[in-house]
C-alpha cells in the first residue's frame, strides 16, 4: 500500500507596488513613508536630487521594517514633463516589479519667480504646465493602459491613480496664476480618467492638501504662521506631509470602493466658511 503525501506550499505574497512622482522630499516623501509602513513596494521618482531620493528610499525601507514589512524601494530619475522620461519611468517600474497598483502624481514645481499676473511670461507658464499638468495627464495615460492590461489578466486587481492637487485649485494667488490654473486643471484630469477607467475597476482620486510644511512653503513660513494663528483654518497648525500620506493610504487600501473622481481635502478645514 502506497501513501501519497501532497505538500502544499504557499506562494509568497507579492507586495503592491506604488509609483510616486516627486518622492524624494516634501509631500512625496511623506506619501512614500506612509505607504512603506503599509508594506507597499515603491518607485521613488525624482527629477534632480539623487541624494535626497536615495535617502528617501532608505528611510522607507527602515519605516517598513519597523512596521514588520519587507519592501523594496527603487529610485528612478525622470522629469515627468518630458515624454521620453515618462516612458522610461513606466518602463523602469515594469522591469523592476512587473506590476503597478498605484500611481501617485505628486511631482510639481511652484510658480517660477512668483510674478504678478500682469507680468507673467509664456516661457514660465509652459515650464510649469509641462510638469504640473501635462506630465500627470500623460503619465496617467501610460499607467492606465498598463493597469487595464493587469485587470484584464486578473479581475481581482484594483489599481488606482491619485493626483495630488492643492487648495490653489480654488483659492487664487495672483502672483502664482499658472500654478493655480494647473492645479484646477488637474481636478478635471482626475474626473476624466475616473470616468474612462471606471469600467475597468480602476478608481481615480484627487487629494487636495492645504498649507503643508515643506521646502516649497519654507520661504513663506512667517506669512502662514500668522495666518494660521489668526484662524485661516479651524485646525490651527501646519499640515505635515504625513497627513497627506495617510489620506493616500486610505484610498490605496480601497476603503472607498464606491467613490471615484472625488476630491479628498487635507487642509485643516480650510473650506469651512464662518460668519
Amino acid at each position: 500500500m502506497f501513501i501519497v503525501r501532497v505538500v502544499l506550499y504557499a506562494l509568497p505574497r507579492m507586495n503592491q507596488v506604488a509609483l510616486i512622482t516627486g518622492a524624494s522630499r516634501g509631500i512625496g516623501r511623506g506619501i512614500a513613508l506612509e505607504l512603506a509602513a503599509e508594506g507597499f513596494d515603491l518607485v521613488i521618482n525624482y527629477a534632480g536630487n539623487q541624494a535626497a531620493a536615495a535617502e528617501a528610499a532608505k528611510l522607507c525601507t527602515e519605516r517598513a521594517a519597523t512596521a514588520g514589512h519587507t519592501i523594496r524601494a527603487e529610485v528612478c530619475q525622470a522629469d515627468v514633463g518630458q515624454a521620453p522620461d515618462r516612458e522610461r519611468l513606466t518602463g523602469f517600474t515594469r522591469e523592476s516589479f512587473g506590476r503597478l497598483d498605484l500611481l501617485v502624481n505628486n511631482a510639481g514645481i511652484t510658480s517660477i519667480g512668483r510674478a504678478d499676473l500682469l507680468d507673467a511670461t509664456e516661457e514660465n507658464w509652459d515650464a510649469l504646465m509641462a510638469v504640473n499638468l501635462k506630465g500627470p495627464f500623460f503619465l496617467s495615460q501610460l499607467a492606465a493602459r498598463w493597469m487595464v492590461e493587469q485587470t484584464e489578466f486578473d479581475a481581482e486587481r484594483r489599481p488606482k491613480i491619485i493626483n495630488i492637487s492643492s487648495i490653489s485649485a480654488h483659492a487664487v494667488s495672483t502672483n502664482r496664476g499658472d500654478y493655480c490654473v494647473a492645479k484646477a486643471g488637474l481636478g478635471m484630469v482626475t474626473k476624466l480618467f475616473a470616468a474612462r477607467l471606471a469600467d475597468h475597476g480602476i478608481n481615480v482620486y484627487e487629494v487636495c492638501p492645504g498649507v503643508i510644511a515643506s521646502d516649497m512653503t519654507a520661504p513663506v513660513r512667517e506669512k502662514y504662521d500668522k495666518l494660521i494663528a489668526d484662524g485661516l483654518t479651524p485646525i490651527r497648525r501646519w499640515g505635515e506631509p504625513s497627513d497627506v500620506g495617510k489620506a493616500v493610504v486610505a484610498l490605496a487600501h480601497d476603503y472607498f470602493p464606491f467613490t471615484t473622481g472625488e476630491v479628498f481635502n487635507v487642509d485643516g478645514g480650510f473650506n469651512v466658511r464662518k460668519l
